[in-house]
């Protein structure tokens, strides 16, 4: 019996809805987390980066309209890691989704090819 796949990820989100899809399609069972209800805390965010094997700024949602409007790409290496953290648990809308953990691994954002090669095995 594998362990239960959490995806924090954002409802109405088409990509969150293609992952989430794809996971259950496979036979996982998934615990979904509402990124904004439940935004992840600077404490957790630190451990899925450090287990996502990613940098910190793979978690910034580049794409948002949150992200655009607070300027953060010009702002983002002139700020500490903590402070980017800190920005990251203020507005779940900032962190790239979904997330995908076991409370090993960690995913950040979706393509087929990444979940079948991390949990579809």
């Amino acid at each position: 019996m594998t362990k239960p796949l959490t995806i924090i990820q954002y409802p109405k989100c088409s990509t969150c809805k293609a992952a989430l899809k794809s996971l259950q399609n496979k036979g996982n069972d998934v615990v979904t987390r509402n990124i904004v209800e439940d935004t992840p805390s600077a404490a957790e965010l630190k451990v899925l980066v450090a287990n996502s094997g990613l940098e910190l700024k793979k978690f910034f949602n580049t794409s948002g309209d949150v992200y655009r409007e607070l300027g953060l790409k010009d702002k983002l290496a002139g700020m500490s890691a903590d402070d980017q953290y800190a920005l990251l648990a203020s507005n779940g809308m900032l962190i790239k989704r979904p997330i995908v953990t076991d409370g090993e691994k960690v995913t950040v954002g979706y393509k087929e090819e990444q979940y079948e090669q991390a949990w579809n095995t």
